[in-house]
Order: structure tokens, then sequence, then C-alpha cells
């Protein structure tokens, strides 16, 4: 179970989706190549462990300089140790080693002892559950015809999203660089046109730009709460834990955070302290991966409070199904141009499968379950980093 090898795979592969000049993604009109990165840990054994990742979060000098350091030579099981020893070397990296990069290699990590035992992960962890009801999560507002340009889009789109059996709906309302973005009359329009749409057995809420300043998010927060949303998320910039605090105070409907906040479990910690949400929120890629999110949830749960997981994907999911304060697995992005359904080109199936009823299946697969097609990975790598 010794470590002998840590590499990088960079491969491109087909999306039909790109990024606006702030990172938001939309829906791309003809489809293109775009670069993904597969870290892979393997023991001497033979055994591997794989996990995704953007491919500026592990290029080769966070490899070289932290993965290959820490991992060769340390056994594979001890996840917890190296996750630390990883996280030592963040202070002196100059913002090099980041909380996504100690996330990838977590991942990997539980991927590896769970392809190693012949068991998925969220049973490793400890399972309460092998199904999870899902929330379908938009893209950001645009301003293409037909797409997310309207209110009146965001109310037809909930329909498509409410026939498709999904039993919550949060929306992305539009930020810049739409031209009219922010703004509060929209975004208000925007929830208004979605619960006149789905009526008021459909969860709903809301994720919409997050530099509002306290009476603007105030404002939106009383009309949701007239329009009965389920949670108010990342109105306001979350390193001012006193305005979250503040509005948490003025608004009778939950508000949750942080999404975005650096400081892994350490920071939730304390915005549990100073009262900043209702709702704790934390993704396996921003808190720096599955055993810091499993932290924060059962931080969460000593206080009585629910964690919403941030993002999808097999490790999210895999925390999801491990936990019981947790509603909604969140399912996304999507888009009414899009067809979530049809997957991604490297993976065979995937991670996240929903039924009519909204649920989605854990997979029996070992490891986080990604039905990974190595074939593809190979005929479209372009660099291994070794």
């Amino acid at each position: 179970m010794i470590i002998t090898r840590v590499s990088v795979t960079v491969f491109e592969y087909f999306t039909n989706r790109h990024a606006d000049s702030a990172g938001h993604s939309h829906p791309h009109p003809e489809g293109g190549m775009a670069k993904q990165a597969m870290l892979t840990i393997e023991t001497e054994d033979g055994n591997k462990g794989y996990a995704f990742a953007p491919v500026e979060v592990i290029r080769p000098h966070v490899l070289n300089a932290f993965f290959k350091k820490v991992l060769i030579g340390k056994n594979a099981m001890f996840r917890e140790k190296l996750w630390h020893e990883l996280e030592l070397w963040q202070r002196g990296s100059a913002g090099q080693l980041t909380d996504r990069a100690l996330a990838v290699v977590d991942q990997a990590l539980w991927d590896w002892a769970g392809r190693f035992l012949n068991v998925p992960v969220y049973q490793l962890i400890g399972a309460y559950r092998d199904k999870v009801p899902a929330y379908g999560s938009t893209m950001c507002g645009d301003e293409l015809a037909g797409g997310l340009a309207t209110p009146e889009d965001y109310g037809r789109f909930a329909e498509q999203l409410v026939a498709r059996g999904y039993k919550a709906i949060k929306l992305h309302t539009w930020m810049p660089p739409v031209s009219f973005a922010p703004s509060v009359a929209m975004d208000i329009r925007a929830c208004e046109a979605v619960r006149e749409a789905v009526g008021p057995d459909i969860a709903l809420m809301i994720d919409g730009y997050h530099w509002y300043s306290r009476t603007e998010a105030l404002k939106i927060g009383k009309a949701l709460e007239r329009l009965d949303f389920a949670w108010f998320e990342e109105p306001m910039n979350e390193q001012s834990i006193s305005s979250y605090r503040w509005l948490s105070e003025q608004l009778a409907i939950p508000v949750i955070g942080p999404e975005s906040a650096s400081g892994k479990h350490h920071t939730r910690a304390e915005w549990v302290k100073s009262q900043a949400s209702d709702i704790l929120r934390a993704g396996v890629p921003g808190v720096g991966g599955i055993s810091p999110t499993l932290k924060v949830a059962h931080l969460a749960e000593s206080f009585g409070m629910n964690c919403e997981v941030h993002g999808n994907g097999a490790a999210n999911l895999a925390v999801c199904a491990a936990i019981k304060n947790c509603q909604w697995y969140e399912r996304g992005l999507l888009h009414p141009f899009l067809d979530y359904d049809e997957g991604i080109s490297y993976l065979n199936q995937l991670a996240d499968p929903m039924d009519s009823d909204g649920f989605v299946h854990l997979s029996s697969l070992p490891g986080l379950g990604e039905d990974i097609n190595f074939n593809y990975i190979e005929a479209h790598t372009l660099a291994v980093h070794d």
C-alpha cells in the first residue's frame, strides 16, 4: 500500500459549454475541445486511484514541488495524515498549493481506497442512503434568445425541469459581463416568474450576484420570503461574516453559506460561532477534499444545522450519501440549450444519473463511482507529467 507513483495526465475532450470573461459557464453553439487533467496515485501492488481537476490546479510545479514530496513512499491508507502533511506546505507555497489542489489528492486517495477494498466511497465512509433527491441548478443568466435572458425564460425552463422530475430548483441569475447585470429588480422578477410557473410545492433557491450591498441583499431576501424560497445563497462578499450575520438576523428564510470562502472547516466553524448563516455550506473542491467536507458536515450536525454540499460530481455525491444533514444534491449546471443527461465524453456513463422522481442514485462501482473511459483519455492525451 506504499505510494510509488503520482502522475498527471492532461487530455482534451469535447464539450458543448464555454466560459465567459468572468468564468461563468454558458452553452457553446457548436461545441469544441477543452482541456482536463487526471491525477493518478499508484501503489506498489499496482492499485490506482483517480481524480479529475482543471489543468491549472494540478500543473507540473504543484505535482513536483508538493504532491510527490509528500506522497511518494507513504502508505495510501493514511489519508488524514497525508492531508495534514500537504496542508503544512500551503503556508510557504506562495499561494501555489491551493485548497482545490489538496482536494484532488484527497479524492484520489479515497478513490484508491475504494478501488483497493472493492467498495464505493460513500459506503467506505459509512453510508446513510443510496439515493439523494436532487435540485436542478441552472446556469447563470445570459442574453441568448430563448435561453436564460429574461424572467419568462427562467419560468419556462423551470417547467421543463419539473417535468424532468426535479422537486427543487436553484436559480443562478445574471452577473457581469451580462450588459444589465447586476440587477436587484431582474433577480426578483426571475424568482417571481419561476414561483408562478412551478406552483407552491417545488422548493426554490437562488444564488445571485455575489457582491450586492447589505440593503440590496435585504430587498431581495424580503421578496424571497414572500415567494417562500428555501434558501438565499451568497448575495454578498463572504469575507464579511458580519454582513451575513446581519442579513440572517433580518430574514425569516434561511441564509446559506459560506460557499466560496477560504479556510476549509476552520472558516465554517467561525460562521457557526458567529451565527452568520442558518445552513452551512461546503463542497469537496472548495474546502480541500472529502475529508474536510465531512468535518464541516459533522460540525453542522453538532449544532443542529444542515450542511448543503456545493456543486455536482462523484465526490460531492458520495458525501451527500454519507451524511444525514444534507437535504439535496446539486445537479447541474443546467440550461434550455443543453442536455445534461448526455454526460461527459471521458466517462462511460453519468456519475449522477437521476430517475423520473428526482432522485440521483449512487453507483455500485468501487471508489468514487466514476466509470472512466480510459481509452478515450489515452486517445486524446496531450501530455503526461510523471
